[in-house]
């Protein structure tokens, strides 16, 4: 373009007679300035889109606006947790009705829910806070001022973890008796949850793609929360 510019500028010099060939030649640098400030600009205006894409497969279960309140800070987190119903029912703890209903009773929330087969349930919209993460134990590492719940999207798997981590919740007894299929995560799990980070991550541009970013909450919170604990595989997850 800048070429096209000096050719036309000399031909119009020819033709008017202009003899103050710098004072031209600055006014066509100015429009370029301008051309790449106004680029800038629309980068800068550029607002993420809080909705999954149409190619996810999500379904809706939006718990009440009380479990969660409106964004106002930047997203900049991913927290993983695993979560279950394995306390009332140790024979199918993962009933995605059971698990909305456990959130709804005791006000906490998070953004999405992956079951067994990879179904991926959004429970709060990503404009809200979602009330997954709590106080943390390290937070001066994470986010030194904002909390988590803040800065962060909340992601849930279900899943039941080692028997140190679940001994606070059940008895050894019970957890001997869990069908082996219902420890740890399966292929499903980690399949949605790459594709539901790469949707997230590509439309928020704040959070970066490493482990400082996605994290879990035992990281974040490791004398409170074991999840998603040393079941899950973070070789798996695609950074």
């Amino acid at each position: 373009m800048y070429k096209r510019s000096v050719v036309f500028v000399c031909i119009l010099l020819v033709l008017i007679g202009c003899s103050r060939v710098e004072e031209v030649f600055e006014d066509i640098s100015s429009v370029e300035d301008a051309e790449e400030d106004n680029n800038r600009e629309v980068s800068v205006l550029f607002t993420p889109s809080f909705e999954p894409s149409d190619l996810l497969q999500v379904q809706e279960m939006l718990l009440p606006k009380e479990n969660s309140r409106m964004r106002t800070a930047t997203i900049s987190h991913v927290m993983l947790h695993f979560t279950s119903n394995v306390l009332n029912n140790h024979i199918e703890p993962y009933k995605i009705e059971d698990i909305y209903n456990i959130f709804e009773k005791y006000k906490v929330s998070a953004h999405y829910v992956i079951d067994r087969e990879g179904a991926i349930f959004q429970f709060v919209g990503e404009n809200r806070v979602a009330y997954h993460a709590g106080k943390g134990n390290n937070i001066s590492e994470f986010l030194p001022v904002v909390s988590m719940n803040d800065k962060s999207i909340g992601i849930e798997l279900l899943a039941i973890g080692t028997k140190e981590e679940m001994v606070p919740l059940i008895t050894e007894e019970t957890y001997n008796s869990l069908d082996p299929s219902l420890i740890g995560y399966t292929d499903e799990q980690y399949k949605s949850l790459n594709e539901l980070l790469n949707d997230i991550l590509t439309r928020h541009k704040t959070i970066n793609r490493d482990r400082e970013h996605i994290i879990g909450h035992d990281e974040y919170a490791p004398v409170r929360k074991p999840d998603p604990g040393k079941l899950f595989d973070w070789s798996k997850v695609r950074f």
